[in-house]
């Protein structure tokens, strides 16, 4: 079979700009998690909090923190094989949720004290949170998920 060098300049050109990350040379993309998605949603959402923070603008963290204390839940389905992979550590898993949730929702009644040092602090609180459950889980869900060593 003959492909003309522009069908193979495309099929490159497509490659490399379909899949966020290529592993391994031309390897079978991975479909993405939707817990990627809200991830990386709650990223966005920890970054305008930060903005709002300094700017002093009580009111963006206020707004922004029940963002992420009451983020979507990924699809049954999808919940079903995280379960599956966390398995025994479902408990810790939670309680890494669970913390998040109370954090950043203490973090926008906080915000609408407008106490800033008391914001800065709540907020520190939710980024441990955070970086918690990252330091557990983010690289295995990566490396099982999507086959990347990180």
């Amino acid at each position: 079979m003959f492909y003309s060098s522009r069908s193979i300049l495309a099929f490159i050109i497509v490659a490399l700009t379909s899949v966020p990350m290529v592993t391994e040379a031309l390897a079978d993309p991975v479909e993405p998690l939707a817990l990627q998605k809200i991830m990386q949603d709650m990223g966005q959402n920890m970054q305008l909090i930060t903005h709002g923070i300094s700017q002093e603008n009580w009111g963006l963290v206020e707004k922004t923190a029940p963002l992420i204390a009451n983020h979507p839940q990924p699809p049954v389905f999808e919940k079903m094989k995280i379960f599956a992979y966390i398995n025994t550590d479902m408990r810790v898993f939670k309680n890494f949720d669970d913390k998040t949730h109370e954090a950043a929702t203490i973090l926008g009644k906080t915000a609408a004290s407008k106490d800033g040092h008391a914001v800065i602090a709540d907020f520190a609180t939710l980024q441990d949170t955070c970086l918690m459950c990252h330091e557990r889980f983010r690289k295995p869900f990566i490396k099982y998920f999507y086959g990347i060593d990180e």
